[in-house]
């Protein structure tokens, strides 16, 4: 069936027309959609029934299945989603005062690597499609009481959001649309762990989200064995590519830093990580491990991240240590699709 949630709304104003309705319909169903948070085509009222109908047969609105819906004490919800012929993904909403923020997926798992993250222990099974994307965000956005909306997008779940470039782009042009999301482009972020090519892509089309480099080293030799992917780019191309994107973009960089105690959480980390990033109008994020069961690293100590945040200090780099959120329901990317048992399902 045709999805409903194509961010190209031709095949829909096609359809409509072939059946003898009026363009003018398309616009009300993405409304439906985007603003009136629809549960289902039979809510769209001011539709006529036989088109609803007509609709319900041919189009799909939702595909995923929700298999599991937790809830932290700190007002995080995060979704496990079952895709149609398998393959599970999660995402999660964010709350921090006024802000209500989502964390999206863009693969069925990732084939980055990254030693100590869930998302990647069994490697990628494929691109997640942009109606599969969207799904996401409007799944999430229906956690949401009527009087609240979303307010910002990272695109930091599970996969690589480069390495499925189009279909983030196409989904995250419906976000930052006024007839979609309405989420300004400052408000959406895309996280990658630097593919340059496809980092100069994002320049070449003139993107105006928020860049995220997940670092995770200051050195190649650390960053090798951290980010296996890294072997085949090297720190170097990655920072220079996000150069040109800020360049381009005018939107400050972030770069994100997992700490793992005993790992690259070292004062001689930290120095190596000020060398790396000094003159730069960035940001580092600096992140304190969520521990996955079944991998070897921990959290580090209160001590280690106060001396590490003090030597970032002390070499005038901008920084922001993210408290983490959600602990109790397995937040971190992964975690929650690894700990479910595979015929569990709650319904949508």
């Amino acid at each position: 069936m045709n999805s409903l949630l194509d961010p190209n709304p031709a095949p829909l104003k096609d359809w409509l027309t072939a059946h003898g309705y009026p363009a003018y319909r398309t616009a009300q169903i993405r409304k439906w959609l985007y603003e009136r948070r629809a549960k289902d085509i039979g809510e769209m009222n001011d539709l006529p029934k036989k088109l609803r109908e007509e609709l319900a047969a041919e189009w799909q609105l939702w595909t995923a299945n929700v298999v599991k819906h937790q809830k932290s004490t700190d007002g995080t919800e995060k979704l496990l989603l079952e895709l149609p012929g398998g393959g599970r993904i999660e995402c999660v909403l964010l709350r921090d005062g006024d802000r209500r923020s989502i964390c999206i997926s863009s693969q069925v798992g990732c084939a980055m690597g990254c030693v100590f993250c869930a998302s990647g222990l069994d490697g990628v099974d494929r691109n997640l499609t942009s109606a599969e994307i969207i799904e996401q965000m409007l799944l999430l956005q229906r956690l949401l009481p009527a009087e609240e909306r979303l307010s910002h997008i990272v695109v930091m779940g599970m996969g690589e959001p480069l390495a499925n470039l189009d279909n983030v782009l196409a989904a995250l042009d419906v976000a930052s649309d006024d007839n979609g999301l309405g989420i300004s482009h400052r408000r959406i972020t895309i996280s990658t762990v630097g593919l340059p090519k496809q980092l100069d892509q994002l320049s070449e089309r003139n993107a105006r989200y928020h860049l995220a480099v997940s670092l995770h080293a200051p050195n190649d030799e650390l960053r090798n064995q951290i980010v296996p992917v890294n072997k085949s780019i090297g720190l170097a191309d990655i920072i220079a590519a996000a150069d040109r994107y800020f360049e381009v973009s005018g939107r400050r960089l972030t770069f994100e830093y997992v700490l793992l105690a005993g790992v690259n959480d070292q004062p001689q980390h930290a120095k190596q990580l000020v060398s790396l990033l000094a003159k730069r109008t960035a940001l580092l994020n600096v992140i304190p491990y969520n521990p996955v069961a079944g991998l070897p690293y921990q959290t580090p100590s209160a001590s280690a991240v106060n001396r590490f945040r003090d030597i970032l200090l002390e070499g005038g780099i901008n920084i922001k240590f993210r408290q983490r959120k959600g602990a109790e329901i397995d937040a971190a990317c992964g975690q929650l699709r690894r700990s479910t048992p595979p015929l569990l399902s709650l319904g949508n």
